[in-house]
């Protein structure tokens, strides 16, 4: 199953921000996301609370992204960042 993505204004905003060390490893996280969204190696797990709507994998131990399902094979990125992403 291949992902289509979108990217949403924040994240676009974000990502300037994220150092290019992990926007390499983002590059292989994604490809393999477009694949297997809950691959284990992404961690992914739906989230709780105000943003129960949303999901979130792993980058690095550090960095995550924020997503939400907009059909079966269509996700929009909503945000990333370390673990204070999930405070905003």
């Amino acid at each position: 199953m291949m992902t289509e993505i979108y990217f949403s204004p924040r994240f676009k905003k974000s990502i300037g921000k994220i150092p290019l060390e992990i926007i390499e490893a983002l590059t292989i996280k994604q490809t393999l996301f477009m694949i297997n969204p809950f691959h284990s190696t992404l961690k992914t797990h739906k989230l709780t609370g105000k943003l129960n709507q949303y999901y979130s994998f792993s980058i690095t131990h550090s960095y995550r992204i924020i997503f939400e399902f907009l059909s079966k094979n269509k996700v929009v990125f909503v945000n990333i960042g370390t673990h204070g992403i999930y405070k905003k």
